[in-house]
């Protein structure tokens, strides 16, 4: 049997003496201890007693653990800071909310950020104390909307990459940033980007092995968004008691911000003359991508906010990796289509002979060297010799999951029991469609590609004797070894993923069962909606606490000490107050945002009068307001979702009111016309908005269906963050329809967009999710 690659590595380790599945096995979540520059508290939900407590807690709270263990918390924090980190804890579960908590030390009040999170029956309380001279969120704001602005002009995930290491090295500080990708759920990872200060040595390119970043490692890199260590040569602080009562074991830290690392980790760190570091994780459908590694040749500190602010940037970061894939996979279906129709247009009831007619159509579409369909028991092969041991496995893989599911590898031979039952000269890699739960499958399979990689070590010892003996060791440029990965295909695109499931939605509306379309696609939302609610969880919890903390702090700042405080001290404090709701207002629109993508679809025949007097109900006042009169037609039914098209219109109607004319007659028309839109295509039921405002330059006009992107000044205008028209365009398209606009300054602006044809089922439509009435929201 082929090893995966951790173990392949940790054999490869045992070789020289050294047991690196040791690494690989270490309880990491579970080390009984934590970072000295901060404090823990453990304490029992129900009865407010300290049940662990950090052993350095007489030297930053003035009480030692020993004392505080058994006795209640409010003897450290008031009643009201106790009750409300239970409710914080008690609504978001096990994310981590951060608290400007004042303790009384020694008789001297001192303020900490207190980081409370819930771990089964505990409330576990992290203290860190909040440094007075340190910048205020507003410098972090400043900072992290730059960056979201880079990232908005990324039309690649490497230009992505690129732009979020060196947003991030200018937000933190750090010497070196890297953008780290994995190459599949546990195998190695490659530098896409980096930003680094001068003298450093470059490692883009350079690909590491998988033991690098065991299995455990990326469980909690999936589970927190943020880890930081300040000082690899901290001496880290034990807890008391080290092992818990009920189960015997160190108290679980798997969601603790000053959670200690593992030595295997610091001698590695140490090994690449790392003193300092902080991850931000990438998301990606759930899993993790991979990482944005920070690296400081000196012990550095990570405050709350700036946490805070790199916690933000990693959530839309993820988003618009998400975003950029999307696109190219639209691009790339939009370039494949003449192919899948092709495919299509010679399908009959004869599944197996009309899809491999004897040509290579079939395996052409997604560039492989042969195809195979297994349905009721028959397998029908082209391109290429495929083993029937392979098959079978195949069949039983395919047993199970949803209709629709997607499953795929560019090494066959890892998870082959018998590496010989492929077949010399059979395929390397195979990308498998689920037909249904029965274990039907169409499969595409490619040959190996010899690949040849630059690795940071030498991939087959991972581990070398060095200055401090058997570690991970050394890493960087000037250890670069050059070596070819044999048996192994080309990698499987997301474009191929997606192409091989539009495949089969159309192969399930035209020969198979509605029921098997179901359920596959009830499956694919289930796993987006999963990654979403990720998101949502932190965007609507996660990061809007410490805006709250922050704002609220100001607020009480002004209030008890208005007297005392001067002029531009007060306007400082306000401003940090409009810049966290300024911040607050930018999660709910990205928010938004992000639950079109999943939200399911209900289209029926829809009256546009109706939709129209709905969005004129909330817009109709903004127009009135600005003097501009709606011109009204008869419209006509159209075949959409109704609270998206009410979004739709109000987003179009309040834009003309912003944007109206500074004198004259000031007009809005809503009308239904028949034109072809840009891109081709016959012509079709068109939605046109059109209004005699102020008009968008030529070469503009892209620009203001980005997200979170103005054309005007922030105060100008009616204000907003952005998202409107961002929103307008998403929804158009989760109809299968197209946007577009015609405008020139001082000739007002007309909006068109068109919703697809009726009988074309969108993805998502028809299913549990959002989009039913009490849900409409308006973008800024």
């Amino acid at each position: 049997m082929s090893l995966p690659e951790p173990d392949r590595e940790a054999e490869a380790a045992a070789a020289i003496g050294f047991d690196l599945s040791e690494c690989v096995r270490e309880p990491i979540h579970r080390l009984g201890m934590i970072q000295s520059h901060g404090t823990l508290l453990a304490v029992e939900a129900d009865t407010g007693t300290v049940d662990t407590a950090a052993l350095n807690t007489r030297r930053l709270l003035g009480i030692a653990a020993e004392e505080l263990v058994g006795g209640p918390v409010t003897r450290l924090l008031s009643p009201e800071h106790w009750a409300e980190a239970l409710q914080v804890c008690a609504q978001h579960d096990a994310a981590s909310l951060v608290l400007p908590v004042p303790i009384d030390v020694a008789g001297t009040p001192r303020m900490f950020d207190v980081t409370a999170h819930r771990c089964g029956p505990l409330v576990v309380l992290e203290c860190e104390s909040r440094a007075a001279a340190g910048p205020h969120f507003s410098h972090f704001y400043q900072g992290v909307r730059r960056a979201l602005t880079r990232l908005r002009s990324s039309a690649t995930a490497v230009e992505c990459c690129q732009a979020a290491t060196r947003e991030i090295r200018a937000l933190t500080g750090f010497d070196r940033v890297v953008a780290y990708r994995f190459d599949g759920e546990n195998g190695p990872g490659e530098v896409v980007a980096e930003d680094i200060a001068e003298g450093c040595e470059p490692w883009l390119g350079l690909w590491f092995p998988a033991s690098d970043i065991p299995a455990q490692a990326r469980r909690l890199y999936r589970d927190n968004w943020i880890r930081a260590i300040a000082d690899v040569d901290d001496t880290s602080v034990g807890l008391h008691p080290p092992l818990r009562a009920d189960s015997g074991l160190p108290l679980d830290l798997s969601n603790s911000v000053l959670r200690t690392v593992s030595g295997f980790h610091l001698e590695y760190l140490r090994n690449i003359g790392v003193q300092s570091s902080m991850s931000v994780s990438v998301l990606r459908e759930g899993e993790l991508w991979g990482l944005i590694a920070c690296h400081g040749y000196a012990a550095v500190t990570v405050p709350p906010e700036m946490r805070a602010a790199c916690e933000f940037f990693g959530v839309a970061f993820s988003l618009q990796l998400a975003v950029i894939e999307e696109r190219e996979q639209a691009e790339a279906l939009t370039a494949s289509r003449e192919r899948l129709d092709r495919i299509i247009s010679r399908v009959t009831s004869d599944l197996e002979d009309s899809l491999l007619a004897g040509d290579d159509a079939l395996s052409d579409l997604l560039d492989a060297d042969g195809a195979v369909l297994c349905r009721g028991g028959r397998s029908t092969i082209s391109g290429m010799s495929v083993s029937p041991a392979l098959l079978e496995t195949l069949r039983a893989r395919a047993a199970g999951p949803a209709p629709g599911t997607i499953w795929n590898t560019d090494r066959l031979s890892e998870g082959s029991d018998d590496p010989d039952a492929l077949g010399e000269g059979g395929p390397a890699g195979a990308l498998m469609v689920t037909l249904s739960r029965s274990g039907d499958f169409l499969a595409w399979f490619r040959k190996a590609r010899p690949t040849a990689r630059q690795w940071a070590t030498d991939p087959s010892r991972p581990v070398r004797v060095g200055p401090r003996g058997e570690r991970l060791t050394p890493r960087g440029s000037g250890a670069v070894y050059r070596a070819v990965v044999h048996g192994q295909c080309l990698p499987w695109t997301p474009t191929d993923r997606a192409t091989a499931q539009e495949l089969w939605r159309t192969l399930t509306g035209l020969v198979l069962r509605h029921e098997a379309e179901l359920a596959a696609l009830n499956e694919q939302l289930r796993i987006t909606n999963s990654d979403l609610d990720s998101f949502a969880h932190v965007a609507a919890h996660d990061l809007k606490e410490p805006l709250r903390g922050i704002s609220n702090a100001a607020a009480f700042a002004i209030e008890d000490a208005a007297e005392e405080l001067d002029a531009t001290t007060v306007r400082r404090l306000h401003t940090m107050r409009r810049l966290a709701g300024r911040m607050d207002d930018l999660i709910d629109s990205l928010l938004h945002f992000a639950r079109l993508g999943r939200g399911g679809l209900h289209r029926t025949r829809v009256p546009l009068d109706r939709v129209l007097d709905s969005a004129l109900d909330v817009a109709g006042e903004r127009l009135a307001e600005a003097h501009v009169r709606v011109i009204r037609h008869e419209l006509p039914e159209v075949y959409a979702d109704e609270n998206r098209i009410y979004e739709v219109l109000v987003n179009l109607l309040v834009n003309a009111a912003k944007y109206a004319a500074d004198q004259g007659d000031r007009t809005v028309e809503v009308l239904v016309d028949t034109l072809g839109p840009p891109s081709g295509g016959p012509p079709q039921q068109t939605v046109v908005v059109r209004d005699n405002g102020i008009g968008i330059p030529s070469d503009r006009h892209d620009e203001v269906f980005e997200l979170f992107h103005r054309l005007h000044g922030q105060g100008e205008r009616g204000g907003g963050t952005g998202v409107g028209l961002a929103i307008v365009r998403r929804i158009v398209e989760r109809h299968g329809g197209e946007l577009w606009l015609d405008s020139e300054p001082g000739r007002g602006t007309a909006f068109f967009f068109t919703l697809g044809q009726e009988g074309e089922r969108q993805e998502g439509e028809g299913r549990e999710g959002e989009g039913r009435e009490g849900e409409r929201q308006v973008g800024g």
